[in-house]
């Protein structure tokens, strides 16, 4: 159906309910919208008020009305496919409500095309997300509703930062100003930590490193994640697009983002990335070895690898990565002051390709003949030749006693390679010797546990990455001075590995062990303890990091709401919840207290559910638009920071 017939077929649907079906739109007088839901129902139910009203219209009768043998029969999957068509879905949270599945830019499934859709329930909406320890699983990790859109005001504002401490070596100290060379911890929920870093960071971070939450088909013992890991598909992908789309304002041009991924959700992540950078900014999907082996395993194969997804803001034209190499140079009389090295002086074209690069090169010193190879020409050409021995660039075989050469090379500078600034190409070789060594030999699971285990002790935090495998990455697409972040911190490795390697970082994590094993453990990096990559590069110790939290405000009754031991503790948070001027504003505060004994009556999880129902969830935590307002507290110490943080 072309799309401007969709367009108008649906405009006409919509002024023919108003007029007729009022019902199904919102109350609100300046923006109708319609109730979708509602009016899918009805189609479904065959409801003959609806039915009477489409057959009053010509257009409508023709296109969702067949005649059988003089009966009208009402088509009611292409009439719900036009109310729920993506085109015309800004408030909605998804065209399919139940299903996940492959979709064409109309809204079909495919079989096999090259441009596809993730589709999935609440793709449109807002999964603020809480995580919750191991020891308390859930069907999901998120204790919290998803929001709709229209259900969104300030959630995504800045927030205000507290509890602000510098740490060195030293120790620690308290700060009322903040200097955007800083390392940062920071204590919160990532996804408005997120939207907090886009006032100030927007375009500045090169490099992304997150270790997610992974999906898991069927969970298991060896679940990777301290925190509750078991959780449907659609909300484990809303999760991470919410915070994977603000993510991509932060990269600087060129800069890569690096996702750990399992298999079970790695080629779903791979299209609802490939919607959200593009893709053509895809770079590659690396594995990781996670462990040497097991033998009860399904189908009899243990299955030892997880996987890296990168990703990039640029075409292929840019070199996002690239590699330090240590070159040698030579120094002689005959350019003093200037160090040399060697260099192919040929090139992958053949003679159809540049005929003036076909020609025999001749040393003017001794006239000795170098004939040229007919697959792999020169790469100069007979006409520049000339200018480039004059400048000294091409060297011969008897030009100097201590080369063992036999053909000419090109000559390269010293001087003219530190002006370019160019990293050298990671190559499929070079892959194979270092990185890939790297990841398939050296950051397994045990690697970063025996390191933890040895920092704090045991049990404070099982499946730690290992450094190896970061200082990898951030070897490979960044300069010193260069920005990492990291929001799904967890035991702190990049934090503690780009500080080892003389890059800034912003950490993010929310789970309350941030200062039992993130925070005590970059502690220990400051002081120069010696495990990880510590002795690969010299590491001391030094450096700082600035600590900081996100300021709560319902967020502290979330805590309460999950950490309550008992039905009397969920009651008496009832009667202080209700009486609290940040309830939703969809509750209506004298209902609550009629309900109270009704409330009683409800399980003990049924009580948890409806108190999180009941908070405002825009207000999780402190706006910085209300840091003047005195019913919030904020120190003046803590206003200073903020203020200076976010640049006024």
């Amino acid at each position: 159906m072309d799309k401007q017939v969709k367009t108008d077929l649906f405009q006409e649907l919509k002024t023919l309910l108003l007029t007729k079906l009022p019902k199904y739109f919102s109350n609100d007088e300046e923006n109708k919208t319609l109730l979708r839901n509602a009016l899918v129902e009805d189609c479904l139910k065959l409801d003959k008020e609806l039915i009477k009203v489409l057959l009053s219209s010509k257009v409508f009768k023709d296109k969702f009305f067949v005649e059988i043998e003089g009966t009208l029969v009402f088509d009611k999957e292409k009439f719900s496919w036009l109310v729920n068509n993506k085109e015309f879905l800004p408030d909605s949270f998804t065209s399919f409500k139940q299903n996940i599945g492959l979709t064409d830019e109309n809204n079909n499934f495919v079989i096999s095309r090259k441009e596809i859709v993730l589709s999935y329930p609440y793709k449109d909406c807002v999964l603020e997300g809480g995580q919750t320890k191991e020891d308390q699983k859930k069907d999901e990790i998120f204790y919290n509703e998803i929001l709709a859109p229209d259900d969104i005001d300030c959630l995504l504002e800045p927030k205000v930062f507290t509890n602000i401490k510098k740490y060195t070596r030293e120790g620690e100290e308290e700060i009322n100003s903040f200097d955007k060379k800083e390392n940062l911890l920071i204590k919160g929920n990532n996804l408005l930590v997120l939207s907090s870093l886009l006032k100030r960071y927007k375009g500045e971070i090169k490099l992304i490193y997150i270790d997610p939450p992974y999906f898991f088909d069927n969970s298991t013992e060896t679940d990777a994640f301290r925190y509750n890991s078991n959780f449907t598909m659609s909300t484990w992908l809303t999760f991470l697009k919410n915070r994977l789309e603000i993510a991509r304002k932060l990269l600087c041009p060129g800069g890569t983002i690096w996702i750990s991924i399992n298999d079970d959700g790695m080629h779903y992540l791979k299209v609802l990335c490939d919607e959200i950078f593009k893709k053509e900014n895809f770079v590659a999907t690396l594995p990781r070895r996670t462990r040497d082996g097991k033998s009860d395993v399904p189908f009899n194969l243990s299955q030892d690898f997880d996987w890296i997804l990168c990703y990039t803001n640029v075409d292929k034209s840019n070199k996002v990565m690239g590699r330090k190499v240590e070159k040698k140079y030579y120094e002689t009389p005959d350019f003093p002051g200037r160090p040399w090295r060697l260099a192919d002086l040929t090139t992958q074209k053949v003679e159809s390709q540049r005929r003036n690069s076909a020609f025999d090169l001749v040393d003017p010193k001794t006239k000795k003949v170098y004939k040229y190879n007919p697959n792999r020409l020169w790469g100069i050409t007979k006409d520049t030749f000339q200018e480039y021995y004059d400048k000294g660039a091409i060297v011969f075989p008897d030009d100097y006693d201590f080369l063992k050469i036999s053909v000419p090379y090109a000559r390269y500078f010293k001087d003219d390679d530190e002006k370019k600034g160019k990293l050298s190409s990671v190559i499929s070789d070079f892959l194979i010797k270092d990185f890939l060594k790297s990841l398939l030999l050296e950051s397994k699971n045990k690697h970063g546990n025996k390191h933890i285990e040895s920092l704090l002790g045991n049990e404070k935090f099982s499946y730690s990455k290992p450094e190896n495998l970061i200082k990898s990455i951030i070897e490979n697409c960044t300069n010193e001075g260069d920005l990492v972040l990291d929001f799904f911190a967890g035991s702190g490795t990049t934090a503690s590995t780009a500080l080892k390697l003389n890059r800034k970082f912003i950490c993010v994590e929310q789970m309350d062990y941030i200062e039992e094993v993130s925070l005590n453990r970059l502690n220990k990096v400051l002081e120069g303890e010696q495990g990880g990559i510590s002795k690969a590069v010299n590491w001391q110790g030094g450096g700082s990091f600035v600590y900081c939290e996100l300021k709560e405000l319902n967020q502290n009754y979330l805590d309460k709401i999950k950490n309550a031991g008992s039905d009397v503790q969920l009651i008496k948070l009832y009667d202080e919840i209700s009486h609290s001027k940040y309830i939703s504003t969809k509750v209506t505060p004298n209902v609550l207290e009629s309900n109270a004994k009704d409330f009683e009556s409800l399980s003990t999880e049924n009580k948890r559910n409806l108190l999180i129902q009941l908070i405002d969830l825009n207000m999780l935590y402190v706006n910085y638009s209300d840091i003047e307002d005195e019913d919030y507290q904020i120190s003046e110490q803590d206003k200073k920071f903020n203020k200076s943080f976010y640049g006024e």
